[in-house]
């Protein structure tokens, strides 16, 4: 493609560029992760679209006049029809334009609007989806906007429109239909009917040639699901995927081949010295959690955990849950003095928390109370000793009132029962798959058990009364992020977990274990440990999961600290200056297609060398102090990459010290009592 410079772009109001995010959770993380350099790449001329929603517009985005004359046209008319169109500045970094739809405002056009859907594309949508309403609503809406803007505009404008995932499908579709000057792009996270068919237990990977979509999709009541999807991917001129598992996923069940998709993820990140101070945060809560059976070190206690949307065997919980039974019994077995606390963190079906979990926390903070009001009392007790001259009498130090109030602490903290699993009142407790699970391996946290299980399915908050803690601090306390997933056309968690250098596991069915697999010689070197979910049989899997965990587990502390300082370096991997490029060919890519008398497109010859960070690979040891860089709460995503690397080319290559996970001895450095792996910080 031709510099930016060389492009005909004329002026700014000429090139506007406006993404439609298609849902939510990691698909709000891309467009806010990714504003900051789409911002900077276009300015004023880069807008944002979405459904309004009060509550979020209250506390995310400042109301404001549009600046530009054809928006603020656009909007007045749009308004002057019966519709209810928000402008304003989204407040996260980059700080981008959005214009917000409000869909229920127009529901009294669903049906006409529905019936020009059958009547363009042979799409029906049944009444009783309100999801897919809400779709036809917004992609109407949005094709409504673009038209009459385009109407509005003096000159001509080269618009660009990125829709992402099937939510906003539709109005892709209609920019076609009605021949909008728009040049499209669409980027599908996970398929529809792909996510159906993993959570339906078949062999998916092994077998996607043999699907008959149509089948499968009306089977499963979402074939009017699909055929939005299908039909939007078919008519974009740029169709891009996240991931090249996902890649080859949308090639056998859209039926057309992305050119070509790979995963990217952004990267704000920081040097982990704040780890020790996460972790103490965590480990007030499970003292609080296990009262009364705290029969474990805590300073030998690992944090793992598993979070993401509820799908229990897409996730990966069920293989996960089977690895830590035998984890169990492993630990069990040789004497370990190693207690692992394992964390579930998915959203379920819940009415409040349970009583026995509030008051662990209450009792956790009688204690405290008691020990701080004996301390006060004990130290002017002492004070006043040493003021005259004495040597305090340890004897008299305490008198029977302060013991009487101890003993009171102390038998508050007996119970009869072990510490819950669950820390809220599940709805479906009966038929609840993670519950059922760990009734039937019996990890019920007992003193016997190596390892203890607690479910949270609430997200993460740090107005919490329970577990007071932000997800992103929660990650940084933690030790390992176990994501076994079986479907994951990306993998915003362990992602997540490299940005703040923790190491995870994930699979090679997932766009982050294949992405890390490409580009780094040995990822468990790393901390990155990518377990086989495609080749081996499901007990295979499960036991090569049960060996990643119990290695981490044997580790010291000192290896754990250096694998983390390892693991943080490669964060620079995942950066949005370097995978911020892609997105950029794309769009050239589908100015070109739109607009060929105005733009062209000449495909990069670009290797591995181009997504390579300006550092060496091989990381030496450091000779300045850490560095402290500003940490953002999302992170983004993938995007559209043009020219994969070719095969056999690492942009990470092996480090120079041996795998830790083996327990040999790092590789001596040049400065005497420095390691090779960066600072130890704990």
């Amino acid at each position: 493609w031709k510099p930016p410079g060389s492009l005909p772009v004329g002026p700014l109001p000429r090139l506007p560029t406006w993404e439609w995010p298609g849902g939510v959770g990691g698909i709000y993380t891309v467009l806010q992760t990714k504003a900051k350099i789409t911002s900077d790449e276009w300015g004023e001329n880069y807008f944002l679209m979405g459904p309004y929603l009060e509550q979020n517009v209250r506390t995310q985005v400042e109301l404001i006049d549009p600046p530009h004359p054809a928006v603020r046209r656009t909007i007045d008319s749009m308004n002057a029809k019966g519709c209810k169109v928000y402008f304003g500045r989204w407040l996260i970094e980059g700080g981008p334009y959005v214009v917000l739809l409000d869909v229920g405002a127009t529901a009294w056009s669903l049906d006409r609007w529905k019936t020009e859907l059958w009547e363009s594309c042979a799409i029906g949508v049944p009444w009783y989806d309100r999801e897919a309403n809400d779709a036809v609503l917004f992609g109407f809406l949005a094709a409504w906007f673009l038209g009459e803007f385009v109407a509005q505009c003096e000159e001509k404008p080269f618009v660009i429109g990125h829709f992402h995932e099937w939510l906003a499908g539709v109005g892709l579709i209609l920019c076609r239909t009605r021949k909008l000057p728009v040049a499209t792009i669409f980027t599908t996270h996970a398929t529809l009917l792909g996510r159906y068919l993993c959570a339906g237990s078949v062999d998916f990977y092994n077998n996607l040639h043999a699907f008959n979509v149509d089948k499968e999709a009306g089977d499963r009541q979402i074939y009017h699901r699909y055929c939005m999807e299908r039909a939007a991917v078919h008519c974009t001129h740029v169709f891009t995927t996240v991931s090249q598992i996902t890649a080859v996923e949308a090639e056998h069940l859209l039926k057309r081949k992305p050119g070509e998709g790979l995963g990217k993820f952004s990267a704000m990140h920081e040097f982990q010295n704040l780890h020790a101070q996460s972790k103490a945060h965590i480990q007030e809560f499970v003292r609080g959690h296990f009262y009364g059976h705290l029969d474990f070190n805590l300073d030998k206690t690992l944090f793992f955990f598993i979070a993401g949307r509820y799908e229990f065997s897409n996730k990966g919980a069920d293989i996960f849950l089977e690895a830590l039974a035998r984890l169990n019994y492993l630990l069990r077995v040789n004497g370990s003095q190693v207690t692992v606390v394992t964390f579930f963190i998915m959203p379920a079906r819940t009415n409040n928390f349970n009583v026995e979990s509030l008051k662990g926390q209450a009792v956790r903070k009688q204690l405290w109370d008691t020990a701080n009001a004996v301390k006060e009392k004990f130290g002017k007790k002492l004070y006043e000793s040493l003021l005259v001259g004495n040597l305090p009498d340890m004897n008299k130090m305490l008198d029977k009132e302060d013991f009487t109030m101890m003993k009171r602490a102390i038998f508050a903290t007996q119970r009869h029962s072990f510490p819950p699993v669950c820390t809220h009142n599940m709805l479906d407790d009966s038929t609840d798959p993670v519950l059922n699970t760990i009734r039937r391996l019996g990890l019920f946290n007992s003193s016997a058990d190596r390892v203890k299980v607690i479910f949270h399915p609430e997200f993460l908050s740090s107005t919490s009364p329970l577990l007071p803690v932000d997800y992103e601090e929660f990650v940084r306390g933690c030790h390992l992020g176990v994501f076994p997933s079986y479907y994951e056309p990306w993998g915003y968690t362990p992602a997540e977990c490299t940005v703040m250098g923790i190491p995870s596991i994930s699979t090679n069915l997932s766009g982050f274990g294949c992405f890390m697999e490409e580009h780094i010689a040995d990822p468990s070197a790393y901390g990155i440990y990518i377990l086989d979910r495609r080749f081996r049989a499901l007990d295979d899997s499960c036991t090569q999961l049960t060996s990643f965990l119990y290695s981490f587990c044997q580790q010291s502390r000192r290896q754990r600290i250096i694998q983390r300082n390892r693991t943080e370096r490669l964060s620079d991997l995942l950066d949005w200056k370097y995978l911020g490029r892609y997105y950029m060919s794309a769009r050239h890519l589908a100015l070109a297609k739109a607009f060929p008398d105005n733009f062209t497109y000449e495909p990069p010859e670009e290797t591995a060398v181009s997504v390579r960070p300006p550092r060496s690979p091989i990381y030496p040891a450091p000779t300045l102090p850490p560095r402290v860089l500003r940490f953002c709460a999302g992170y983004g995503v993938p995007g559209p990459y043009i020219s994969p690397p070719p095969r056999g080319i690492r942009v990470y290559p092996a480090p120079l010290c041996p795998r830790i996970s083996g327990g040999s001895s790092p590789t001596p450095c040049s400065k005497q009592g420095q390691s090779p792996n960066g600072p130890l910080k704990d």
